[in-house]
């Protein structure tokens, strides 16, 4: 963990301040009931500010403490945690966001965490082949239409795979999915 800790240290010293929220969550996050939220890998913050600007409480997860010392407001509480051995507390959240981190881990675990009629927004990258810039380990890219059936049980609100742009202006391919929690 501390290895890890570290990369991801230098990795966020190194990105481009200030990061944009994510385009999908500004357009989709008022489908949920402005309440308890979680933002899972959630880095220096930039959709976790966003969610706690406009009301939300949210629960902020990253491995890294230099990411998560870069948020600063009073309805986000930060939690340091290895994501590979974090588990999300049931039946807590009304909005659960991963953006650009994938542990598959989590599909059954972010469906038991949202509350009834709770909204889950994910984002992240999926194998792409030719001229597109993947994550080196491909235990962190989804297959084509994944990211669908991981969530096929809920209210699938949008789904989309695409070319998108990463952090670092590079081409990349994505799956994009907003759902809803029905019981």
């Amino acid at each position: 963990m501390t290895e890890d800790k570290q990369r991801w240290n230098k990795r966020y010293q190194e990105y481009p301040q200030p990061v944009k929220v994510e385009e999908i969550l500004k357009k989709y996050y008022k489908l949920a009931k402005v309440g308890h939220a979680l933002d899972i890998a959630c880095g220096m913050g930039r959709n976790a500010n966003f969610l706690a600007d406009n009301g939300f409480i949210v629960d902020a997860v990253d491995l890294s403490d230099y990411a998560l010392s870069k948020i600063d407001k009073k309805n986000i509480n930060k939690i340091e945690a290895d994501l590979d051995e974090y588990n999300l507390q049931e039946n807590r959240y009304d909005l659960v966001v991963n953006i650009n981190y994938l542990n598959r881990r989590f599909f059954p675990q972010i469906k038991e965490a949202l509350k009834k009629d709770g909204v889950v927004v994910f984002k992240t990258f999926i194998i792409a082949h030719g001229d597109f810039k993947n994550p080196s380990n491909k235990e962190y890219l989804l297959r084509e239409n994944e990211l669908l059936h991981a969530f096929i049980d809920f209210n699938i609100i949008y789904y989309e795979e695409y070319t998108d742009t990463n952090l670092r202006g590079e081409k990349v391919k994505v799956a994009a999915l907003v759902a809803r929690k029905r019981c």
